[in-house]
């Protein structure tokens, strides 16, 4: 029974994953720029200002592969990076005008659309499916789960 369960699981999941990469993938979504830039935008705008190591650990990838990404995304006048004031040594990276135009466009567009995902979702089902998404992400973690 646990392998036809963990099956279903790893289904959905599979199912969920590529949906969400459609949805992502779609230009009114990411406004123009890639998956990649995307997630980069966001978490730079979250942030405010991060260093290239600190994005590359929060969005999984290799410091190489980050730094073609934030190259870029300077190119385009996205993001700019900076020495920090007190360690010339460490570079800050922070959104420009133009890259808080876009972090802000896609922030709205992504929450509209959650939005209306959420509110489909029956009203008494609501919190659990939160509940299980929060468990299913602490596993994934390596976090005690429950």
């Amino acid at each position: 029974m646990e392998k036809e369960e963990s099956n279903y699981l790893r289904e959905l999941i599979r199912v969920l994953v590529r949906d969400l990469g459609i949805l992502e993938k779609s230009d009114s979504n990411c406004h123009g720029v890639t998956m990649s830039q995307c997630h980069a935008i966001v978490e730079i705008g979250r942030a405010k200002e991060i260093s290239l190591n600190g994005l590359a650990k929060i969005l999984n990838l290799d410091k190489s592969t980050m730094s073609r990404t934030i190259n870029k995304l300077v190119d385009d006048d996205l993001v700019v990076r900076e020495a920090h004031p007190e360690d010339r040594r460490y570079i800050v990276i922070k959104l420009t005008d133009k890259g808080i135009k876009v972090f802000k466009t896609i922030e709205e567009n992504m929450n509209n659309y959650y939005k209306k995902i959420f509110v489909s979702i029956p009203q008494d089902k609501r919190e659990q499916v939160l509940d299980s998404l929060k468990i299913l992400i602490d596993v994934i973690h390596g976090n005690k789960c429950c």
